[in-house]
This record gives structure tokens, C-alpha cells and sequence, in this order.
């Protein structure tokens, strides 16, 4: 098992309170409010765990696969973030003058015909710009 499935398998069983290898909508809901520290719905609890297993209850697998998934959200969002500030001028794509303004910024001096050869690398359709999508699968 790996640290991460370790991990992952530690906060189960602290979720699982009456270690019955399965976590019920309202373990999940009793441990989120004292992590969160504010009230959440049992319906949306209900909502998240059926959407994983319809049987309303999370084993380990499907904990781990939840989990996973809101960490790749998160992932997604932070590439969001790192994406607008190169994009820079609203036109939804990094150009060749974007990536050059953030690489001046951040202390690297780029010629924009360099830039383009930086994008060319990772541009999936040709189209001289790198959308989010082709952003994306640089970064990952």
C-alpha cells in the first residue's frame, strides 16, 4: 500500500466509526462538520455518497476514488489560476506575447520568436496558442 493509500486508509477508518469497513452518509456528515467547523446539509452528504455507490454507503475503494477526484478538481482549479495569469490580454489562450510578459515578469528574458517555439512545442491544433486544454497537458 502506498503512503497515500495509507493515508487515505487512516482517515476511513477515523470516518468509519463503528469499523464496520463501510462509511455511512451520516459518518461522512458527523466527521465533515467537525472538520469543517460549520453546518452541512445531510442531503448533499447523501447526494456525494450516492453519487459514488448507490448503495449509500462508501467502502475504502470508493472513499479513495472520491477523494482522488476532489483532489484532481483541485488540481484543475489551481492550473485555472496559473493559466489566467499567463493568458494575460482576455483572449482565453496564452500567446506568444503573454508567455513572454509573465516570463519578463518572473525574471526570464524570452524573444517572442522564442516563445513561439515554446508554444509550438505543446500547441495540440496548430493554431499558434495554447488554449487551456493544451495548457493543461503541458502541466500534467
Amino acid at each position: 500500500m502506498t503512503n497515500k493509500s495509507s493515508d487515505y486508509k487512516r482517515v476511513f477508518n477515523h470516518f468509519d466509526e463503528d469499523n464496520n469497513g463501510m462509511i455511512s452518509s451520516l459518518e461522512l456528515h458527523r466527521r465533515l462538520g467537525m472538520i469543517c467547523g460549520e453546518e452541512i446539509l445531510i442531503e448533499d452528504v447523501e447526494f456525494v455518497v450516492e453519487s459514488v455507490q448507490s448503495d449509500g454507503e462508501l467502502r475504502f475503494d470508493d472513499f479513495y476514488r472520491l477523494v482522488e477526484s476532489e483532489e484532481e478538481d483541485e488540481k484543475i482549479e489551481d492550473l485555472r489560476k496559473a493559466f489566467r495569469m499567463y493568458e494575460m490580454d482576455g483572449s482565453d489562450c496564452i500567446t506568444p506575447m503573454s508567455l513572454n510578459r509573465m516570463l519578463s515578469r518572473l525574471g526570464e528574458s524570452r524573444s517572442v520568436d522564442e516563445c513561439v517555439g515554446m508554444i509550438r512545442q505543446f500547441d495540440l491544433n496548430g493554431d499558434g496558442v495554447l488554449n487551456f486544454d493544451e495548457f493543461k497537458a503541458m502541466m500534467l
